[in-house]
């Protein structure tokens, strides 16, 4: 039975109305990703603030501009039900490319927060 497992990457949002880019090197043993979910130390701050443009593989799962509430999940939901649901996407090149873009709201003023991303992978044994 493949083995599934939870990797979380860390973006550091420091600056207000700003895209802030990274790329993340997945490990080598990863065969499959079969979600992906975004958290955050500031969840109000990600929630009316935040999109992100995600690429795996140097393919488009979601384009520039995706709002990050959509990629959330709150805590009445069962831990089981938390990922969205990617489908086992091959890992191809091992890169995961996070685009992720803080706007202004003015519900919220700004604070530098932590926007973490997980992916549910299956790895080789």
């Amino acid at each position: 039975m493949p083995k599934r497992i939870k990797k979380r990457y860390d973006i550091d949002v420091t600056s207000a109305n700003a895209i802030h880019t990274k790329t993340f090197e997945l490990d080598k043993n990863v065969a499959k990703v079969h979600g992906l979910l975004f958290a955050s130390d500031r969840d109000d701050l990600m929630y009316y603030r935040g999109s992100a443009k995600v690429e795996l593989n140097s393919d488009e799962i979601f384009p520039e501009g995706y709002e990050t509430k959509l990629l959330m999940s709150g805590l009445n939901v069962s831990p089981n039900d938390r990922y969205y649901v990617l489908g086992g996407i091959a890992p191809g090149n091992f890169k995961l490319k996070i685009e992720y873009k803080d706007t202004p709201d003015t519900r919220l003023q700004f604070a530098a927060y932590r926007v973490s991303i997980y992916l549910d992978v299956e790895i080789k044994d």
